[in-house]
């Protein structure tokens, strides 16, 4: 089974490299970029066939490792 983690900033919370993107867009002259997020994509190969355990397994190691939920947020995609 393989596991997706998309990890984002939360709304509000500045992000220096996605004004840098935005702005360097600009500069390229990619005028309609207007802002930029900056965010990350993690990929696990997991042992184990039961998704429902799979998503528990990985929401518990985003809790405590793979994001900080203070300022980030993330969504789990599973496959097989």
């Amino acid at each position: 089974m393989k596991a997706r983690i998309h990890v984002y900033l939360k709304p509000g919370v500045l992000d220096p490299q996605g004004v840098a993107v935005a702005t360097s867009l600009n500069h390229l002259g990619f005028d309609e970029v207007t802002a930029a997020r900056q965010g990350k994509l993690i990929e696990l190969d997991l042992d184990g066939a039961d998704a429902d355990a799979a998503q528990a397994r990985v929401k518990e190691m985003c809790d405590k490792l793979l994001a900080n939920p203070v300022i980030e947020s993330y969504d789990i995609e599973l496959s097989a």
